[in-house]
């Protein structure tokens, strides 16, 4: 379980994972030993799972996004393929899916020779892939790993508009 104070606790850690503590405490008005106290709750319980740059892809060669729809040949329940998928180091998410497809893959690649080396060595060696589908992104309008918690809004507003002295 969590409270209001979690809530807005992850949401500003979602917003800048670099907060410090103090900055926490500050801003609402707590202990940094409370806070402290609070997040290593959070973890432990594992709604917080992890911390992690942002890294620009198109500034280290990884400009091209990709959405590949995979078809497999597994029985029912089975996931062996996905689990080989999720190795190869280009693909961002797999996940699972309902209708037609049984898998849909997120990846990031450098240009098509690269999305197609990737295709023919990786995943044309899982021996469960039937066939593939893909989606060549041409402009990303919104991409974000951030979920949309209650009490979001106000987090994002005293993170845009910090409070002044004396207010």
């Amino acid at each position: 379980m969590y409270d209001s104070i979690d809530l807005r606790i992850m949401n500003m850690l979602q917003a800048n994972s670099r907060i410090s503590n103090a900055d926490i405490a500050r801003q609402l008005k707590m202990a940094p030993s409370g806070i402290l106290e609070r997040i290593r709750k959070l973890e432990e319980r594992g709604l917080i799972t992890g911390y992690e740059a942002r890294i620009d892809p198109g500034e280290v060669g990884l400009g091209l996004l990709v959405f590949l729809f995979v078809r497999t040949d597994e029985r029912v329940g089975e996931i062996e393929a996905a689990r080989l998928i999720a190795r190869i180091p280009e693909v961002l998410e797999a996940h699972h899916v309902a209708g037609e497809d049984c898998y849909l893959v997120k990846l990031r690649v450098k240009d098509t020779e690269h999305l197609s080396r990737v295709l023919r060595e990786q995943f044309g060696r899982i021996e469960a892939i039937r066939s593939t589908r893909t989606t060549i992104v041409l402009e990303s309008v919104k991409e974000t790993a951030r979920l949309p918690l209650p009490g979001r809004e106000e987090t994002e507003d005293r993170i845009k508009r910090p409070r002044r002295a004396g207010k």
